[in-house]
């Protein structure tokens, strides 16, 4: 439209008209003349405004979420770094605990024997010498270590080091099949040479043929000259099968051996022999294992008319009998037997 008289004079005219209604209006209250109009245009503009609305609101919601998005990803962020502390923190606790009880078992073990050792951590499997079965360990020559020392943990033999490093050492396992160790049966003190078989039990050739074992008997090691590469005394295993000697002069048994060679964690090499033989002092002490409560077996012997004993005039007697002093081996048993007997007597009299 253009700048016109007749277009100014009509936008007065509207202007002058609408300040009009809006009096009327204001004026009129609830009872308003044009509260019919405005009802009348709701209902025609308000679905309109309501998919107009239904468009834009997404719109305003999406622009929303970006100027947040910013936000909300810096907390997730914090609280996912948060959710990985606490479970490091926790898998840290648990793996402290387990070492502590290794090392535990372990000082215990080297306290028997009194063998002075060098705690030492396993930080990888194999080795570049072509070992079948072999571990590195995080100490070396820096801390004393010397090739051909005995490793032990807290149950027993471990193996013996074979390459030392300035930090780290290798150490060949004892169920290695190139491994082999002299060994002393427990109490008959039969000797013997264990040899690794993998992951089967070792194989112990025994040098007397016709040895009395049987399945559960223990090994320790037998020693070497000079205590290199074993010490003596250091736990090696039980007997799980026996084969028939057959009269040849040696007999092979297979021992299971007290290490589990798949889940080494800590270790301890001996870096000072004891002074004396520990023989078979460093075995666990199988008597401090629980025993089971007997079981109190109560009998009744019946009298010669068919009632219990203590059944006629001495009833303090049948009361000591079946309560307290028949446990403790007191009087009741014997005062019931010989009133019974009076009884019978009598009877027969």
């Amino acid at each position: 439209m253009r700048d016109t008289r007749e277009s100014r004079l009509l936008l007065v005219l509207l202007i002058a008209i609408a300040f009009a209604l809006i009096t009327v209006d204001i004026r009129g209250g609830e009872e308003s003349p044009v509260d019919g109009a405005r009802h009348a245009a709701a209902t025609v503009f308000g679905p309109v405004e309501n998919g107009m609305a239904a468009a834009v609101n997404p719109v305003g919601n999406a622009i929303g979420a970006v100027r947040d998005s910013g936000e909300r990803h810096d907390r997730i962020a914090a609280l996912e770094r948060e959710n990985t502390e606490l479970k490091t923190r926790l898998g840290s606790d648990d793996r402290n605990a387990s070492k502590i009880r290794q090392l535990d078992s372990m000082l215990k073990k080297s306290g028997a024997g009194q063998y002075g050792i060098k705690a030492a951590e396993v930080i990888a499997i194999g080795s570049a010498q072509g070992f079948s079965w072999t571990v590195t360990i995080d100490a070396g020559s820096n801390d004393g270590l010397k090739r051909d020392m005995t490793v032990l943990n807290g149950d027993g033999l471990v193996g013996r080091v074979t390459t030392v490093g300035p930090r780290t050492a290798t150490v060949l396992l004892a169920n290695d099949p190139d491994f082999t160790v002299g060994t002393r049966m427990e109490k008959t003190d039969e000797l013997g040479f264990a040899t690794g078989q993998g992951d089967r039990p070792l194989a112990v050739q025994l040098l007397n043929g016709k040895a009395k074992v049987k399945k559960g008997d223990r090994l320790v090691t037998f020693g070497s000259s000079r205590d290199k590469p074993f010490v003596p005394g250091v736990p090696v295993g039980e007997v799980v099968r026996v084969d028939p000697s057959g009269g040849d002069l040696t007999r092979t048994v297979y021992v299971r051996p007290y290490v589990g060679f798949t889940k080494l964690d800590i270790v301890g090499i001996v870096v000072e022999a004891p002074r004396k033989d520990p023989r078979d002092t460093v075995l666990p002490d199988r008597s401090a294992k629980p025993k089971p409560t007997p079981t109190v077996t109560v009998t009744v012997t019946p009298s010669a008319n068919g009632r219990p004993p203590g059944a006629d005039t001495d009833t303090g007697t049948t009361g000591n009998t079946g309560t307290g002093n028949t446990g403790t081996g007191t009087t009741g048993t014997d005062n019931t037997g010989s009133d019974t007997g009076d009884n019978a007597a009598d009877e027969q009299e």
